[in-house]
């Protein structure tokens, strides 16, 4: 990737989702080159491993100027170390709009020279995110249209080996 990466998109993407997919690609239309960086957050309980996460997406967005790691710590010095400008959060619900306005405003305090910008996922993932997925998996539902393939398959996966 010759271009420099101009923006970083953090989570967790435990799963990742269509949603987390529509998100990396209008990401990219509007900053160009973006870093999706996983949070390795060790005292949470995670569907997948860190390295499932990475090949989950990098499988997903592999047409696109995409670069995926993981990071421990503050998603802000992430970005200040790597030189990325802009931290792209996705917002669904005023009450997203409420979190991710704190925690914006908290990095602009702690690195004044990164932005935060807040993109609107389509209208079909509006609802979507991973909690409400692993709640969905956690009762047996049907989850199939909320997420790529190869996830849908390997929490299926998942699923049949609990029982």
């Amino acid at each position: 990737m010759a271009e420099p990466l101009r923006a970083l998109y953090p989570g967790s993407f435990d799963p990742p989702t269509l949603g987390h997919i529509d998100l990396i690609t209008r990401g990219v239309a509007l900053f160009g080159p973006l870093l999706v960086a996983i949070a390795n957050n060790n005292t949470k309980t995670s569907l997948f491993s860190i390295e499932e996460r990475i090949d989950f997406i990098r499988a997903e967005v592999g047409n696109l100027p995409v670069k995926v790691d993981y990071f421990r710590g503050l998603v802000v010095e992430h970005a200040r170390e790597l030189q990325i400008p802009v931290i792209l959060r996705g917002v669904r619900t005023i009450s997203d709009f409420e979190y991710e306005y704190q925690m914006a405003m908290t990095n602009r305090a702690l690195e004044p020279n990164i932005e935060t910008s807040f993109v609107m996922p389509s209208e079909q993932y509006s609802y979507l995110s991973s909690r409400l997925i692993k709640e969905v998996y956690a009762a047996g539902g049907e989850l199939r249209r909320f997420l790529p393939d190869p996830v849908h398959h390997a929490l299926i996966q998942k699923l049949q080996n609990k029982e």
